[in-house]
């Protein structure tokens, strides 16, 4: 019908399409160089708002779409209603997110608590004007300063803590292990000691799936994280939730915003490598799901989330210049740049059934990972913290090591402390 009527754009007029039909007549209309593009829910026409410039071009988050998410919202106001909520790194993607998310649980006061002072500032007026919600309060500080987080909970008493303050970028925690250390681990450790000291009933900390068989710094950094606070579960109260989950669309620094700005200002496109892959979720989809392994979770698990089909950074850049209306090889070029320090051609969530337990929702599961009691790690994550002031970041990394036996790196300088590794324990062998 398109080649017969020589159709040029294409408007999508429902809403209720399965999102794999969506995509299929998306895909068909891009390789015919047909521009596609929405329009809003019904709503907007029954009260005679359409207008025409509500009609959108198609977004390449909306190739991405799933389903909507079941939430137990009953689970969820059971342990949020009438709380203190905590947010930490408050002003972030991720942090910011869970924040307008739990405005709708009905929280007694969320404090966000963020170093960085514009953006929780630019929060604070998003809260205010788009939700009317002021049921909150911002404060300025970082998860390093042990006086400004026992301050905090002092004053606030918080009786639920989501900790989503942490450095993320691989590349760049790669060139400064001790700050990835010093924020990450130290960070993660100042705020579960004083939850625990004020009785906090529950911990949700935000991990990732880089910390699965880490390759890198950063990915080292958060498993650390990850089994400190496991071990606090056999010696407190409050209940110690992880969650991880993989790239998130449109967060602060992420590949799609990247790929939009070289595309504007006419390419080329990098990418690392041409069949490097990624899972990818949007921020509401994974806060409501991290809001939903909070209420599951009784303490000690490490919940991980379905992230759909992997995608082929290569394919997405690709789709992104035609959604642009142009065309690759012709208006955009790509170049290959190489892995990154520290960087994994793809990524690990361990969501095989070997590895994983499944619980009442679909989408989320507790995966099977080693589990450390404190009198086993605490020697080695107390000499890791006391070398920081060193600045050896070599002498750092290879305590890491120690500590997660299955950090390998890659693509990094510090591949050396495997080599040396593997050279000692050969060298054990023969004179065993």
């Amino acid at each position: 019908m398109i080649q017969k009527h020589d159709v040029a754009k294409v408007i999508l007029a429902t809403k209720n399409l399965d999102p794999n039909r969506k995509n299929k007549i998306i895909e068909k209309c891009l390789n015919l160089n047909v521009s596609v593009q929405t329009i809003p829910d019904a709503n907007a026409w029954i009260n005679g708002e359409l207008n025409v410039k509500q009609i959108k071009n198609i977004k390449i988050e909306d190739l991405l779409e799933r389903p909507p998410i079941v939430l137990d919202k009953k689970r969820i106001q059971d342990y949020i209603k009438g709380k203190v909520v905590l947010v930490t790194g408050a002003a972030g993607s991720i942090g910011s997110e869970m924040v307008r998310q739990i405005t709708r649980f009905r929280p007694n006061k969320i404090i966000l608590f963020d170093v960085a002072e514009t953006p929780l500032y630019e929060l604070e007026l998003e809260l205010k004007e788009t939700f009317q919600f002021f049921d909150f309060e911002t404060v300025i500080g970082s998860v390093t300063n042990e006086y400004r987080v026992n301050r905090l909970f002092e004053a606030f008493k918080p009786q639920v803590v989501f900790h989503a303050a942490a450095y993320k970028h691989v590349p760049m925690m790669e060139n400064n292990p001790t700050e990835a250390v010093f924020n990450n681990v130290l960070g993660t450790k100042l705020v579960a000691d004083i939850a625990v000291k004020f009785h906090v009933e529950k911990f949700v900390m935000i991990s990732t799936d880089k910390a699965v068989n880490p390759t890198n710094v950063m990915g080292a950094s958060k498993r650390i994280a990850e089994i400190y606070t496991q071990t606090l579960n056999y010696t407190s109260q409050t209940k110690f939730i992880t969650t991880r989950f993989g790239n998130v669309l449109g967060s602060n620094g992420s590949v799609i915003p990247r790929f939009k700005k070289q595309i504007e200002n006419g390419g080329p496109i990098t990418i690392t490598h041409p069949d490097i892959i990624r899972y990818f979720m949007t921020i509401p989809e994974a806060c409501q799901l991290v809001l939903e392994a909070g209420a599951m979770g009784q303490g000690g698990e490490i919940f991980i989330f379905d992230m759909g089909k992997p995608v082929k950074i290569l394919d997405l850049a690709k789709k992104m210049i035609k959604l642009s209306g142009l065309t690759y090889g012709k208006d955009i070029q790509i170049s290959f740049t190489g892995l990154r320090p520290g960087e994994k051609l793809y990524e690990e969530l361990l969501n095989n059934k070997e590895n994983t337990i499944p619980t009442y929702h679909p989408k989320i599961m507790i995966a099977k990972v080693n589990e450390y009691k404190q009198e086993e790690v605490m020697p080695k994550i107390m000499e890791l913290l006391n070398t920081l002031p060193s600045h050896n970041n070599f002498r750092i990394v290879s305590i890491m090591k120690d500590i997660v036996p299955e950090f390998v790196s890659r693509n990094s300088i510090f591949e050396e402390i495997d080599q040396q590794k593997k050279y000692r324990n050969e060298q054990q062998s023969k004179t065993a």
